[in-house]
């Protein structure tokens, strides 16, 4: 990765179209919820938001030695926060052919295996920073394996290039090959001293990760939800109702729960700033628990179509007023792209004679899982003090979607055109805490 020996950006005004939220969207595009100025100014110092607003308001006001630095009609936004993905199935990515848990045994645990390796574990986390980059991601909720050299070696990446990250060391103690089990208490002890070390360093953030009620016995499950109590700063995530067979199975191991939701419940690990991927075959009393433990569901669109696991259900989700956000799930899902996963879950909703807005599936990719993981007073919006994690979004960076974008009247009609043909061509820039970062 290209980047710059120093780690302080120089003060800068970035001027081009600007595009934030202020709050959800909501189905019917709230007024108030987002700003867009076509011709506005950002302002970073110091690796923070210095000032946003409208160019001709703000330039004025600059020093004359202050660096303009224009983006013409190109749109800065946020950094995607991608709430739930797997950094050591990158070199998995696009295996196919079958459904979850054959999935699983075919090619996650195999590839899972190498991370005990710490030079190897460095060189995956590498290439998966830099995909991040690349496709204009500057947070994410990551699962990391097994093994504690994969979350070190994660970490020690991210903290080299000042990202905001939340990773964590997967528990699984049963119903996985033998070479990736932990036991209940290496694992404790292990996520205990990983807590110690990274959660608050940097812009580093620790994840208690129990990978699912299969994986994890009761009693590593109870473990869990010790450490939550010990730590109640900490993230939790993990895997709910993504697959059928999947759910036909935890009922079989805990026949005393409500439901595969209730089982986690049952040990503590619902709560806010708590993600659990897909929640896709949630009843009405599992999304209303969900709502009320302020615990967030990550919807990710492409995995779930590319495993066949079955369609998220926004307009429920609504109902019962539960917090999703939007996810690669990466290596499940086939890319990287946020905005090809928005296109995805554009399919999804259309598939469920639902309605994603184009505003509101950005809002979801950007503030949305900001608010979900709690940084959304760090990052996810454009408010004075946050920190300058920002994108700059091509609207010409193909010859169709220049055609395209050209020819749309509205922004919404935009944003559909970059989610739905758009992929890392668009996101001609990243920038992290104020810093132009580039991939080779």
């Amino acid at each position: 990765m290209a980047l710059r020996t120093d780690h302080t950006a120089q003060p800068c005004a970035h001027r081009g179209a600007i595009l934030h939220f202020r709050s959800d969207p909501g189905a019917h595009d709230a007024p108030g919820s987002f700003e867009f100025l076509e011709d506005g100014l950002l302002v970073t110092r110091d690796g923070r938001i210095a000032a946003v607003g409208p160019a001709h308001e703000l330039l004025p006001n600059l020093p004359a030695d202050l660096e303009v630095v224009g983006h013409g009609d190109s749109i800065l936004m946020p950094g995607f926060v991608d709430t739930h993905i797997h950094y050591p199935q990158t070199d998995v990515i696009g295996s196919g052919g079958r459904q979850l848990l054959d999935w699983l045994q075919d090619y996650t645990f195999p590839a899972e295996r190498r991370f005990s390796d710490p030079v190897y574990a460095r060189e995956v986390a590498e290439v998966f920073l830099d995909e991040l980059v690349r496709n204009g991601t500057t947070t994410a909720m990551v699962f990391c394996t097994v093994h504690r050299a994969s979350v070190d070696a994660f970490f020690q990446s991210a903290a080299a290039r000042r990202m905001r990250m939340v990773a964590g060391k997967i528990l699984m103690d049963r119903n996985s090959p033998e070479y990736l089990r932990d036991s209940v208490p290496s694992g404790e002890q292990d996520s205990r001293e990983l807590l110690n070390k990274w959660h608050g360093h940097e812009r580093l953030s620790y994840a208690i990760t129990p990978r699912s009620a299969i994986t994890s016995s009761e009693a590593q499950l109870e473990s869990a939800g010790q450490l939550a109590k010990e730590f109640p700063d900490a993230l939790i995530q993990t895997h709910v109702a993504e697959n059928l067979e999947e759910i036909a199975w935890v009922r079989q191991l805990f026949p005393q729960a409500r439901s595969y939701l209730d089982v986690y419940d049952s040990y503590g690990l619902l709560r806010e700033r708590a993600i659990y991927a897909h929640c896709i075959h949630l009843d009405q009393a599992d999304r209303a628990r969900m709502a009320e433990s302020g615990a967030s569901a990550a919807f990710c669109s492409c995995s779930n179509l590319y495993l066949g696991s079955g369609l998220f259900d926004i307009a429920a989700a609504d109902a019962a007023g539960m917090q999703f956000s939007i996810a690669t799930d990466v290596g499940g899902g086939n890319s990287f792209s946020m905005l090809r996963t928005l296109g995805d879950a554009y399919k999804v909703s259309q598939l469920s004679r639902q309605h994603l807005s184009p505003l509101r599936a950005f809002y979801l990719a950007t503030l949305g899982g900001a608010r979900a993981l709690g940084l959304d007073g760090q990052v996810g919006r454009f408010a004075v003090g946050a920190e300058a994690d920002f994108i700059v979004l091509n609207l010409r960076a193909t010859p169709l979607i220049a055609r395209r974008t050209a020819q749309s009247r509205t922004l919404a009609e935009k944003l559909l055109v970059l989610m739905t043909l758009g992929d890392d061509r668009v996101v001609s820039r990243t920038y992290v805490l104020g810093r132009e970062v580039s991939v080779a």
